[in-house]
């Protein structure tokens, strides 16, 4: 039943990225293409259940320094207040809820202080449909981008 379950609305579900890249590309196609970065929009699950974790893992270090700072902070209030433990796990855990839905943003932050710019957005039913349709749009980009428009006068029918 839980299957069942899950896949109601499968077929409408869309997922958005944005895509970054970095500052110094190449000017080779397969070169930038290799170097982009697809940064997924949504709640991201395992930096709800692993929080410092994953924060470590995707080298995100100030924003880890203010999740300690912020679990410590709460933790203590909480101690000198003289709340039951079971507070404080509730607490953290809405600590780790506000990292998993901000997750996607942080990492598009800390690409931006890297240098990184975002260079579009795409979306579509998954990761793969999202990729093939950012590269079908960026290839006639790039290849338009390296060549010179054909002029096209009025009344001229193009070949």
């Amino acid at each position: 039943m839980l299957l069942t379950l899950s896949r109601i609305g499968a077929a409408n579900r869309v997922v958005a990225y944005t895509v970054h890249e970095p500052a110094n590309s190449s000017s080779d196609p397969v070169e930038r293409a290799e170097a982009l970065v697809f940064v997924r929009d949504g709640m991201n699950w395992m930096a709800f259940f692993f929080a410092p974790i994953w924060l470590l893992v995707n080298l995100m270090w100030i924003p880890l320094l203010g999740y300690i700072a912020a679990t410590a902070l709460v933790g203590a209030v909480l101690e000198l207040i003289g709340l039951n433990p079971a507070w404080t796990t509730m607490a953290i855990l809405g600590i780790n809820l506000i990292v998993a839905l901000e997750a996607d943003s942080m990492r598009r932050w800390v690409l931006q202080r890297k240098g990184w710019k975002m260079i579009g957005t795409v979306s579509g039913a998954n990761t793969r449909e999202c990729e093939r349709r950012f590269f079908e749009h960026w290839v006639d980009e790039v290849e338009v981008g390296s060549q010179p428009a054909p002029l096209i006068t009025e009344g001229a029918i193009p070949q």
